[in-house]
């Protein structure tokens, strides 16, 4: 059965699932992938590449706080694919530039900013997901839907030394509460939901860190695992893994790929 994933990215960790997902998919079982995100040169490229790989993909550029833009995106999904088996919730920020940081120096701008950008799009994703998803047929493998939301590996072992920004500490954490509520409230409509968990991984948004030669000697250390920052195949597999049936038996967890972070 042909599955179709919903991503709302176009570069970075979302990107590589995307990918990922097409070459796993093979010849028997098709992908198609619909792409949601802000930048519209950066849709079709991956769109592009990901029907050069074989599967089928269609995009919708926007912004995702855009309050209308979530039902707007679901509903091209469907009228794409006509179906929507999994969501990939990806799209978040950094909100240092706006005055994220420490609690006594965090800005109202950047406490609000990164709220919405990294929580409030998550929920509005979700919300419009999991309403398709309630009323669509379960799937061959008896599942009738799958989110992954994306949260971060400071939700769950702080970093106050190089990475110290509450509002976005405060988002990734409200991520994992929504999404394991989520997983309790629709187990028994066969919808999964669970979230990742990523270290400092080497993406677009990382720049800042990946470029601090302090950061760079501190990830030697606190990712051991790797020593430095994680390729992005290693999270995008981790990320196929949740979207797909092989984790059919997976709800309501926390995956950290952290390369040893969060025990180090």
């Amino acid at each position: 059965m042909t599955r179709t994933y919903l991503i709302t990215a176009a570069s970075g960790i979302g990107a590589e699932t995307a990918r990922t997902l097409v070459r796993n998919s093979g010849s028997s079982q098709p992908v198609q992938v619909f792409l949601a995100a802000r930048n519209e040169a950066q849709c079709r490229a991956l769109a592009e590449e990901l029907r050069a790989l074989g599967g089928a993909a269609e995009y919708r550029a926007g912004d995702l706080t855009d309050p209308s833009f979530a039902p707007a995106v679901v509903r091209a999904c469907m009228s794409a694919f006509r179906r929507l088996d999994a969501l990939f919730n990806v799209a978040g920020i950094s909100g240092r530039r706006f005055g994220d940081g420490p609690v006594h120096e965090c800005t109202e701008e950047g406490w609000s900013l990164t709220l919405e950008n990294n929580l409030t799009t998550q929920y509005r994703m979700c919300r419009e997901g999991v309403r398709l998803m309630l009323k669509q047929p379960a799937s061959d493998n008896g599942e009738r839907g799958v989110i992954l939301n994306m949260a971060s590996v400071l939700a769950i072992a702080p970093e106050p030394r190089h990475f110290d920004a509450i509002s976005y500490a405060a988002s990734k954490g409200a991520i994992i509460s929504m999404s394991r509520a989520m997983a309790a409230c629709y187990a028994k409509q066969k919808i999964r939901v669970n979230v990742i968990a990523p270290g400092l991984v080497h993406t677009p948004m990382s720049a800042r860190a990946s470029e601090d030669t302090g950061i760079v000697e501190f990830m030697k250390i606190k990712q051991p695992l790797v020593e430095g920052t994680i390729p992005l195949e290693a999270v995008a597999a981790s990320c196929a893994y949740l979207l797909t049936g092989a984790s059919h038996a997976v709800t309501g967890q926390v995956l950290a790929v952290d390369a040893g972070w969060s025990v180090s």
